[in-house]
């Protein structure tokens, strides 16, 4: 059975910047960054791409970026961040093999490459990165009968999620793998319905990750602040833990405010595109859904933003009691020196510059330092209070 096509792909904000940042190290191997040469070099060679065809620069709706490799890859990077990646002309007998070389070549070649490029500036927070999902796999097949699509199908999942059909091709979606039975000759419609299928997946994974994120984060912060009373010495160590969340949260929080541009770009491109029109009933509305999602992420995270900062002031006025206790220690250290020059002055038995008087000077220095140490112990093991409102879990 012929196979006319396998893609994958992955979404990540980018802008028209961007692109022209990947457009020169793709075609020069360079960067106007303060990035190393030699490995900029070392990755373009790794993408492999092929030298007679070069990378195309082109303009259809978006602005995007196309070349193809020596094993055949075709790849093309949209200025929104959107990548797809297909192999065409292959037969249903090396269709996984095909299928792993396309998801290696992501995850090691091309990724490696676009990370590297854009490692500067604001960062990915932990969480985020190295995120390997490639997948869901788009099979297009041509003119192909339903019991063959059955058979790959029973080779794949084994099972269908829906079937949709218009006059231009077949659409049989499991979990992980897209059959697409294309009806006709042209291969635009159904290479657009594939962009946006990854678009709109790889959207929603990102915010399915996001509010996974919140609310490990939410259990982080609620952890730190749980116990009723907190020791002295463990003030500093989680008040730097809900500094890290912090800041976690407001890099997080700026790539969600940027994802609404997107989802309204891609929307009105769709709904304008004549190559689309027999698939909006089946992709229009959930840009819709998706566009409530964000709105709904945004609230949480503003929730979520509006929590740490309550708990970083809690541990700030903490922190502001340890200081005073440690002013008040070394007042009374400080009194008891004072005490002991009044003792010099007005007794005549004050240690004159012998032996016994610097025995008497390191008796005074072992009992200041004594007591400084007393002080600090008790200080450390104090029991502060922490006094949270508490509420009763909600299903986010």
């Amino acid at each position: 059975m012929k196979i006319d096509g396998i893609y994958i792909g992955g979404w990540f904000q980018r802008t028209t910047l961007q692109l022209s940042e990947i457009y020169d190290f793709l075609k020069y191997g360079k960067s106007e960054l303060a990035l190393n040469k030699k490995k900029l070099l070392e990755l373009l060679n790794n993408l492999d791409i092929n030298k007679d065809l070069g990378t195309a620069y082109h303009i259809d709706g978006l602005e995007f970026l196309m070349y193809t490799t020596n094993s055949g890859i075709s790849i093309k990077i949209f200025e929104d961040g959107l990548i797809t990646l297909n192999k065409k002309d292959i037969t249903d007998m090396v269709m996984f093999k095909e299928i792993d070389s396309l998801a290696e070549y992501y995850e090691n070649n091309l990724s490696p490459a676009i990370n590297y490029l854009f490692s500067l500036g604001a960062p990915v927070p932990k969480e985020l990165a190295n995120i390997k999902n490639v997948y869901p796999y788009f099979i297009v097949l041509n003119k192909c009968k339903n019991e063959d699509i059955d058979f790959l199908i029973s080779k794949t999942e084994n099972q269908k999620y829906f079937e949709y059909s218009n006059e231009l091709y077949d659409v049989h979606r499991g979990d992980k793998y897209y059959f697409i039975n294309n009806k006709t000759k042209n291969h635009k419609n159904i290479d657009r319905y594939i962009e946006e299928q990854i678009f709109i997946r790889e959207f929603k994974a990102q915010l399915h990750r996001y509010l996974n994120l919140h609310r490990v984060i939410w259990e982080r912060i609620a952890d730190v602040k749980e116990h009723a009373n907190v020791s002295g010495k463990e003030i500093i160590k989680c008040s730097n833990k809900i500094d890290g969340y912090a800041k976690t949260i407001n890099l997080i929080d700026g790539r969600i405010n940027q994802m609404s541009t997107y989802l309204k770009t891609r929307e009105k491109l769709v709904k304008d595109d004549d190559k689309l029109k027999e698939s909006l009933d089946l992709i229009g509305y959930r840009y819709e859904t998706l566009g409530n999602t964000l709105t709904y992420m945004k609230e949480l995270w503003k929730m979520t933003n509006n929590y740490v900062t309550s708990a970083r002031k809690l541990f700030s006025d903490l922190k502001n009691d340890i200081t005073n206790s440690s002013i008040s220690n070394l007042t009374i250290v400080t009194s008891m020196g004072v005490g002991a020059s009044l003792i010099d002055l007005f007794t005549e038995s004050a240690p004159s510059f012998s032996g016994f008087g610097f025995i008497y000077f390191f008796i005074l220095a072992i009992v200041g330092y004594s007591v400084n140490k007393i002080m600090q112990t008790i200080a450390n093991k104090r029991k502060y209070e922490i006094n949270d409102i508490e509420y009763e879990k909600n299903i986010k």
